[in-house]
């Protein structure tokens, strides 16, 4: 199964995106994991390559199952492990061999062109706490067929001693 890594940047009310030239839909920085990498070792990795900086306060927000299907057949599915960072060393690149990267508003989430499990995940990393798990099935054109999304925060930690 392949597992993907991706990373959204939330700093100053603004979130930084990739718009991606093949259906100019926007996405977080990411991409696939290397043998023997970490998911966070991942998505660092492939968001350095993509942007040209380092993200700081990075933090897993997401675990999804993508899954694609034809009729009732599944005919394609992965893992998508979600991020978050508050900030960031460097200044971006403004275009690379995967797009353009621009900064949005993150209230602009809400209506990017995007898939939409995209939208649900980076919508929930970018404004809530917790963490956000759930599975999401599409068509072959990346229409949303159904989602099913489960959340948990860490409350009332306590610590002996």
């Amino acid at each position: 199964m392949q597992r993907i890594a991706n990373l959204l940047v939330v700093h100053e009310g603004q979130v930084l995106l990739l718009k991606k030239p093949r259906r100019d839909w926007y996405v977080a920085p990411g991409g696939k994991m290397e043998t023997g990498e970490s998911i966070y070792e991942a998505a660092i990795r492939e968001f350095t390559e993509e942007t040209g900086v380092q993200p700081l306060g990075t933090h897993l927000k997401g675990i999804y199952t993508m899954m694609i299907q034809e009729k009732e057949q599944i005919v394609d599915e992965w893992m998508l492990f979600t991020f978050l960072a508050t900030g960031l060393i460097g200044k971006p690149f403004e275009e690379t061999r995967e797009g353009l990267l621009e900064w949005h508003p993150v209230e602009s989430l809400a209506f990017l062109p995007m898939a939409e499990g995209d939208r649900t995940n980076l919508q929930f990393a970018a404004s809530q706490i917790g963490m956000q798990y759930g599975t999401f099935h599409y068509s072959p054109e990346f229409q949303l067929i159904k989602e099913s999304i489960q959340m948990s925060t860490e409350e009332g930690i306590q610590h002996n001693g």
